[in-house]
């Protein structure tokens, strides 16, 4: 049941599909920074979630040791298993941004129905509950508020969406989906993040320390920074989202 659980949040942003019946209606909302224009370089957004199970140690070393700020997207349950992890980012409140991903990585979904084989919130009700409480394990955590907010499988029912914006988070979509759910090969995945282009915000995960993606993730991170790219966290930049998850 444990490599089960730990499944989930890799599933999510896959490289499958779901079934077009069972999608048709959701909305999988992309997330852009300003360009700034700047040759040979810009700024980059990195998020990356931290679902469940445990905290890949390559990656949150590779950013402290190399002074790459990034948004970490987590959820209650990561949060109860990870303290030693979290209280690294707090130590460094420079570089992490804590935010929420929901109290149990349930999908923000209004209706019931299963995304990449994950069951939905399925009520209006259950989706303030899984938004809530995931606030209120940050809360409990410590440090600031959260201010954004990115369910489990990054689709949204419309109504979610609105809902969610007036619960008052802003919600977190993304241009560059960088580990294919953490199930990408190292190559592939230090292919999609070192191709980030001035404005884009790039998707990871920081759950998995037992997959290659990991590996590659701080590959494409390290060229980036070879190339002159700038990271920012979500709060530093003023990131333009569509399907009303910023307006």
């Amino acid at each position: 049941m444990g490599l089960l659980r730990n499944s989930l949040c890799a599933m999510a942003l896959s490289l499958f599909v779901a079934p077009a019946g069972n999608a048709a209606t959701l909305v999988e909302p992309t997330l852009h920074l300003k360009p700034q224009g700047v040759e040979g370089g810009g700024r980059v957004a990195l998020t990356l979630d931290a679902c469940g199970g445990k905290t890949d140690t390559r990656i949150l070393s590779a950013l402290v040791d190399n002074r790459i700020p990034a948004t970490i997207f987590v959820t209650g349950i990561w949060l109860r298993r990870n303290a030693e992890a979290v209280e690294i980012m707090r130590a460094h409140p420079d570089l992490f941004e804590l935010e929420n991903h929901g109290g149990r990585h349930i999908p923000a979904v209004d209706t019931p129905r299963k995304i990449y084989g994950i069951r939905s919130a399925g009520s209006p009700d259950a989706v303030q509950v899984e938004v809530e409480s995931g606030a209120a394990a940050l809360a409990s955590a410590g440090g600031p508020a959260p201010k954004w907010f990115r369910g489990a499988t990054a689709e949204y029912s419309p109504s979610a969406i609105a809902m969610i914006r007036k619960l008052g988070f802003k919600i977190a979509g993304f241009s560059v989906n960088g580990d294919g759910g953490s199930l990408l090969g190292a190559k592939e995945t230090a292919r999609r993040i070192g191709a980030a282009k001035d404005g884009d915000v790039i998707i990871a995960h920081i759950n998995q320390p037992t997959h290659a993606a990991g590996e590659g993730v701080v590959q494409g991170l390290l060229a980036l920074k070879q190339k002159g790219m700038t990271f920012v966290r979500l709060d530093d930049a003023d990131g333009v989202g569509n399907d009303g998850t910023t307006d």
